[in-house]
């Protein structure tokens, strides 16, 4: 049975489809009727449509009405485009290529701009299409200004919808959660198994693919990155929170509870910078506390009994909280339009000091490539809409615009998804083409019965048309485009047969172009990306590893020489702060960055494989979102596990065990990139029972802090392949 839309999910369907409908009909009727224009009228009826139908914009009234007026000036300049094009066939068919490319491109580095490219796509389509007539330009661009103002208004007084959480809210509420059970801590008040759950919970909502979209923070600038990378801090919290309080209670000591008090007051003081507040402690506390906690570390006990290994576990586990607390602090202030900390770590924090020209490059050439779902999604939408401009204009369609809008509202990312549209929306049409010539033979040319329709047709169209699927909306709109064109020139049965001709020929293109490029949509692409992904993270795990056994020699040529005292230095360097001592040893950035790319290469492309037809009956697949939890924790690992140069050397056996258990989980990732259906097993070998006597105090607390990270990447590997499905993983190593 479909799910039901909620009461405000109506409510806010019925007010869209009633502010699109008076918007459409307060500019076509004076056009059509007063200053007798049709071709102002049709535009003044098309842009409310365009911009409130097909390109449904999130968000209270205000910002919709905002996106509105910022898209108006490119709609006039692409009507413009499209009405100098319109000269020949072969003109118009490129420049809908070239248009067609460039906006659903640009879509990537703006999540604004992706709200309104289907209806810029349509500026375009209308004023592409014969007659070729540049004189009718201003009137064009006059019944576009009327509309796209009449949209405006509507947005602003015409039941403007509820506003909705932003995302800098979300995650500021699931710090102050985190802040709160931090206090819960520190009072030793244990975490029950419902408080673990909620920390998850909030956590998972706040991954992108559960935003809507319009709402999500994939822009290319510098606060989108910063807000982006707060939230993923901010899940990272609350997985740790949730594996620290199921941990078996340690003993109290004054360092845990003043690096607690340190990260509940760093999760409250980054909600209040995400709520437009003004910042109070600033990272420098935590990192000061966690200074502290890592000089008092030096005194822990050096064999391994049940209790010193609860206490170091607690200890280590505590510690990456802090770690990604001092992240999600320095990324709240960057988020709010702070300026970027000298001590931020370069490769956690690489945009920071980028000019938005530079980052929206890096956007653009980071998604120039086959693989890319954002490139796929390009070149599929491109070449559908330009072929469909060919056909029509080569075989000199009546209406041909019908055929590209066709293309445009029934082109689905998988070649399942656009037939099961495409069937849907055939048996639509069909069926109100049949009532439209009904209509038109009945009425005739009493232009009253359909000026008296048309704004009944647009409320029940589209408010019916977006929640009954593609059948009901293009029946639907059937209606009003041939209840609208009825009232502009005469008509007879013979326009409903060209919307219908013209329907199918789009449906047509759509699914060739669906069965041609990229068939399968995002679901092949999540196989290649998370294959990629765990093979390009495999040696920095050996590389990470080896920093920690080899206190740097040979461990890789990527140093960071910079100092512990500055805020963000504690995201990855914690094993130097307050010593002011650099790192030794560290994964080369060289190492890091292949990562870091290939993992956001498998989240678009993991948002985009959310939104397709979910496989058949029994066939789950792979766990991809613990893929992608893997190669962030790969990288988190990377930034804070290599020590200082005054930490303490492991003893022979230490160092063998280290290297012995980071090969073992490098190999179950390149083995787990072969998505083997049996899953693999994970092993790691046992910490050494004990270190020789005289070794340097603080070498066990190295061990347990990398046996920590190591597992939880084996609890990734193991979950992702099936080995431990359902099981939660780990958090604790992140």
């Amino acid at each position: 049975m479909p799910k039901l839309p909620s009461p405000a999910e109506s409510f806010g369907g019925s007010g869209r489809a009633v502010r699109v409908s008076l918007a459409a009909a307060a500019g076509f009727y004076p056009a059509a009727y007063v200053m007798d224009r049709p071709v102002v009228a049709l535009y003044a009826l098309f842009t409310p449509v365009a911009f409130g139908v097909l390109s449904p914009l999130p968000g209270s009234g205000r910002r919709c009405a905002g996106s509105v007026l910022r898209a108006v000036p490119a709609a006039a300049a692409l009507v413009s485009l499209g009405t100098a094009l319109a000269v020949t066939t072969w003109a118009a068919a490129a420049g809908m290529l070239l248009v067609a490319l460039v906006l659903t491109f640009g879509a990537a580095c703006a999540p604004r701009l992706a709200g309104v490219v289907p209806g810029l796509q349509l500026c375009y389509i209308l004023a592409c299409f014969p007659p070729y007539a540049p004189a009718t330009l201003p009137e064009r661009l006059g019944g576009l200004t009327l509309g796209a103002t009449a949209l405006l208004l509507g947005e602003l007084l015409l039941f403007p919808p509820p506003r909705h959480t932003s995302y800098a809210e979300r995650v500021a509420d699931a710090l102050d959660l985190a802040a709160r059970t931090a206090g819960l801590l520190l009072r030793a008040e244990a975490a029950d198994r419902g408080t673990a759950r909620r920390l998850r919970t909030v956590g998972t909502e706040l991954r992108l693919s559960r935003q809507p979209h319009g709402g999500r923070p994939t822009g290319a600038g510098r606060s989108d990155r910063a807000l982006a990378q707060a939230g993923s801090a901010a899940r990272r919290v609350l997985d740790q929170l949730a594996a620290l309080g199921e941990l078996p209670p340690a003993p109290a000591d004054t360092a845990s509870q003043s690096l607690l008090h340190g990260i509940a007051a760093a999760c409250s003081d980054a909600a209040d910078v995400l709520r437009g507040g003004r910042s109070v402690h600033g990272a420098e506390l935590l990192e000061e506390l966690t200074a502290r906690f890592m000089n008092e570390r030096g005194g822990e006990p050096e064999g391994r009994d049940e209790c010193s290994y609860v206490l170091l576990r607690h200890r280590s586990t505590l510690l990456t909280v802090a770690v990604s607390a001092v992240t999600v602090r320095a990324a709240a202030d960057l988020a709010a339009g702070g300026r970027a900390l000298p001590g931020l770590p370069r490769e956690q924090f690489w945009y920071a000091g980028k000019p938005a020209v530079r980052l929206w490059l890096v956007r653009i050439s980071g998604n120039l490539t086959p693989r890319s779902v954002v490139f796929q999604n390009a070149v599929r939408t491109a070449l559908g809409l330009a072929l469909a401009r060919l056909v029509a204009g080569s075989l000199d369609l009546s209406h041909g615009f019908w055929a590209l809008l066709s293309v445009l509202t029934l082109a689905r990312t998988t070649v399942v998804g656009t037939w099961s549209a495409v069937r849907s929306a055939a048996a639509g049409t069909l069926f109100g083409s049949v009532l439209a010539g009904v209509l038109i033979i009945g009425v005739g040319e009493a232009t009253a019965v359909y000026a008296a329709l048309l704004v009944p047709m647009m409320l029940l169209a589209f408010s019916v048309g977006p929640a009954g699927g593609p059948a009901w909306a293009q029946g639907l709109f059937t209606l009003v485009v041939s209840t609208a064109f009825a009232q502009i020139s005469p008509v007879t049965w013979r326009l409903e047969e060209a919307r219908l001709v013209n329907a199918l020929t789009g449906s047509a293109i759509g699914l060739v172009c669906g069965i041609l490029a990229w068939p399968a949509g995002a679901r092949t692409e999540m196989r290649r990306s998370v294959t990629a992904l765990l093979r390009a993270a495999a040696p920095v795990v050996r590389d990470a590893a080896g920093a920690v056994a080899d206190r740097g020699i040979g461990a890789g040529a990527g140093a960071h020489h910079g100092t512990g005292t500055q805020a963000g230095a504690g995201a990855h360097a914690h094993r130097g702060i307050g010593a002011g001592a650099g790192l030794v040893g560290r994964p080369s950035t060289d190492s890091l960055w292949p990562v870091l790319h290939r993992l956001r290469i498998a989240e678009a492309a993991y948002a985009q494989f959310l939104t397709e037809p979910a496989p058949r009956a029994g066939d789950d697949g792979p766990d991809w979102l613990a893929a992608l939890n893997f190669g962030s924790r790969v990288l988190t690992g990377a930034y804070w596990l290599p020590p200082a140069r005054d930490a303490p050397e492991l003893p022979p056996g230490a160092r063998r065990w280290a290297e012995t258990a980071a090969r073992q989980v490098a190999a179950a990732a390149v083995r787990a990139a072969d998505l083997p259906l049996r899953g693999v097993d994970v092993r790691i070998a046992p910490l050494p029972p004990a270190v020789p006597p005289g070794t340097a105090a603080g070498v066990w607390p190295l061990l347990v802090d990398l046996e920590v990270w190591l597992h939880a990447l084996a609890a990734d590997l193991a979950t992702m392949s099936g080995a431990r499905r359902g099981a939660p993983a780990e958090a604790a190593g992140t």
